[in-house]
């Protein structure tokens, strides 16, 4: 079973919005709320990028400062959901949008997982 998979991603015009999704399986029991969750990306011919991390229970997060104040990462720990929602989008954030989980505090080093990636393409 995929530990993580993303969804939303598509073609957007600059200045546009996308809501980005990740569902977790139960492969991340049995605390979902436990697991640092982060969107990164990375774009063709550079290396992949932390874009933002919310970790604890209250919902604090960091942001890349390329991203600050256009993108904003949540989490649902009820239905095991990550999102990114990315407003005012650049052609420059076009890239793979991946998915991480990270258990390794609670859990271990095996428990850190990756999506498969979802495509986000800025462009007019």
């Amino acid at each position: 079973q995929v530990p993580l998979v993303e969804s939303g991603g598509g073609l957007v015009q600059p200045g546009g919005s996308l809501r980005l999704s990740c569902a977790a399986s139960v492969r991340l029991a049995p605390d979902f709320s436990r697991y640092a969750m982060s969107w990164y990306r990375q774009a063709p011919g550079k290396e992949r990028e932390l874009v933002a991390v919310i970790i604890t229970q209250d919902g604090k997060a960091t942001y890349a400062d390329s991203v600050k104040g256009r993108f904003s990462i949540s989490r649902d720990n009820v239905n095991h959901m990550l999102y990114l929602q990315m407003n005012s989008l650049k052609p420059e954030d076009t890239a793979a949008y991946f998915c991480h989980a990270d258990g390794s505090a609670w859990y271990g080093p095996a428990t850190k997982y990756w999506g498969q990636g979802t495509q986000v393409t800025v462009s007019s």
